[in-house]
């Protein structure tokens, strides 16, 4: 029943990872390429998924994933974030609830450091307060219910922020179990470089600076 949608952008190094845990619990894998130069078309063809091409950008790869999908519910995932173990369970649970609310994981990362489990208590914070979860916490969402809220618009970044803002938190359920991001950009950029950035860019969103002026300042 579920459709799995993942924009991808040289992601041939954290994209195995993400595609064995999908694996035997989906209808399909849609890994949508905005341009990779490396491997990560030949990695996802082998690991079974249907690759599509599509421009740049994290909110047009995934309206073109989604226009392409054929399972009446939709997976929007990162293509560095893993999810749990127990995943399927966990969606099957949601799923049998109804199309109503679209369900994201609990935010975790692939770091023994101790400011890793600081961030992912801020994102959990973030979460139940502002209900803001993030595209690195996925997101199963029904197709009518996506269509109800207007779908994904094509932006460079903050695609996430922006759909949930559309649903508002009565439509927004927190799954029981979590996602595996990794934590490769805090640990290049610095922690609290990085947790600044994301929030600067969150910040300038609400702000009502334009998406291809956020994206660029992200990088």
């Amino acid at each position: 029943m579920i459709s799995v949608v993942i924009p991808v952008l040289n992601a041939a190094g954290r994209l195995p990872a993400t595609l064995a845990a999908l694996a035997g619990a989906t209808a399909e894998l849609l890994v949508v390429d905005g341009g990779s130069t490396d491997d990560t078309a030949a990695v996802a063809e082998a690991a079974g998924a249907t690759v599509l091409d599509a421009p740049r950008g994290r909110g047009a790869q995934l309206a073109a994933g989604v226009a392409a999908a054929r399972g009446p519910w939709l997976l929007l995932l990162h293509a560095d974030t893993v999810p749990a173990p127990d995943w399927p369970a966990v969606a099957a649970a949601h799923i049998a609830a109804g199309p109503g609310r679209a369900g994201y994981f609990r935010f975790a990362l692939d770091s023994a450091d101790p400011r890793a489990r600081r961030l992912e208590r801020a994102v959990a914070w973030r979460c139940r307060v502002l209900a803001l979860p993030y595209g690195d916490q996925g997101l199963l969402i029904h197709r009518d219910l996506l269509a109800a809220v207007g779908g994904i618009r094509p932006l460079p970044l903050m695609e996430d922020v922006d759909l949930v803002r559309r649903l508002g938190r009565n439509r927004l359920a927190l799954l029981p179990t979590a996602a595996v991001t990794s934590a490769a950009r805090w640990e290049r950029d610095g922690w609290t470089r990085r947790s600044m950035r994301n929030l600067l860019c969150l910040a300038a969103w609400f702000a009502g600076v334009p998406p291809a002026r956020i994206a660029r300042f992200y990088r």
